[in-house]
């Protein structure tokens, strides 16, 4: 692992890393919260789970967990994590799809799903929404977290590649060019739409990876300088419906209930 990689993953939980530790920190406080109101553990299916970091973290804390990915590969790093968690009993894994999950996971049996970093790779996300409602429970909630166009315009734009910062700016995918690896990006107003029309209401919305993604490696070469910015992601994750931060991170984090 090269030391860019290394620096922005920091701690090997989610909550020592640069950039999952403000979206954990909104997880936890849901799960907690939902566990008090339900009286029980949450049901958790964490789609597009990778390597069960997410997962983990919610297993320690008490919760089931169904980690549901297509890929085996990452599938096979999720159970050698799980393996050395004591909490690894609780968590499960399918492999899968949001178009297969109809035919795995059981309608209306889920309390919470994460759909971190996935919603940008499926062929519909309109139809994957959809069907992301239809196993979840009444009530149920939604954490979905995923890639804006704002940061690809401002990131191209300040290296200097101003086309494809136009390019991004101009695209309905919000692509930069051939060459970008993700597939699509979003807007803010265009996902609570598409949440409203696949039966939710979205109760909160923070930009996270505000700062972490344009830092060089070079400013953040010690323990004190990574929590440093580490709590600076916090600090503005939670503050940015106030500065208009919100719409700069790199991805925007949302919390829907469905209805």
């Amino acid at each position: 692992m090269n030391d860019e990689r290394a620096w922005r993953r920091g701690g090997s939980g989610v909550e020592g890393n640069v950039r999952t530790a403000a979206i954990w920190a909104q997880v936890r406080e849901l799960s907690a919260s939902r566990q008090r109101e339900l009286s029980r553990p949450l049901r958790v299916l964490d789609l597009g789970g990778g390597t069960g970091g997410m997962a983990v973290a919610l297993a320690e804390h008490g919760h089931t967990i169904t980690v549901v990915d297509p890929s085996p590969d990452a599938l096979a790093s999720m159970r050698r994590r799980v393996a050395e968690s004591d909490a690894g009993s609780r968590i499960s894994a399918l492999q899968g799809d949001a178009d297969t999950l109809h035919t795995i996971i059981e309608p209306g049996s889920i309390d919470l799903l994460c759909c971190h970093g996935t919603l940008e790779y499926v062929e519909d996300p309109g139809a994957t929404l959809t069907r992301i409602g239809e196993v979840l429970a009444p009530g149920g909630h939604l954490s979905l977290v995923t890639a804006q166009r704002v940061a690809a315009v401002i990131a191209r734009a300040i290296a200097g590649r101003f086309d494809q910062a136009r390019a991004a700016l101009t695209s309905p995918e919000g692509r930069w060019g051939e060459d970008d690896p993700v597939p699509r990006r979003f807007d803010r107003a265009d996902l609570g739409e598409m949440l409203t029309r696949a039966g939710f209401t979205t109760l909160e919305a923070r930009g996270v990876r505000l700062f972490s993604d344009l830092v060089p490696s070079t400013f953040v070469d010690t323990d004190a300088d990574r929590q440093a910015l580490l709590e600076l992601e916090e600090l503005a994750a939670q503050d940015a419906g106030r500065t208009g931060l919100a719409a700069l991170g790199a991805a925007v984090h949302l919390i829907a209930r469905r209805d």
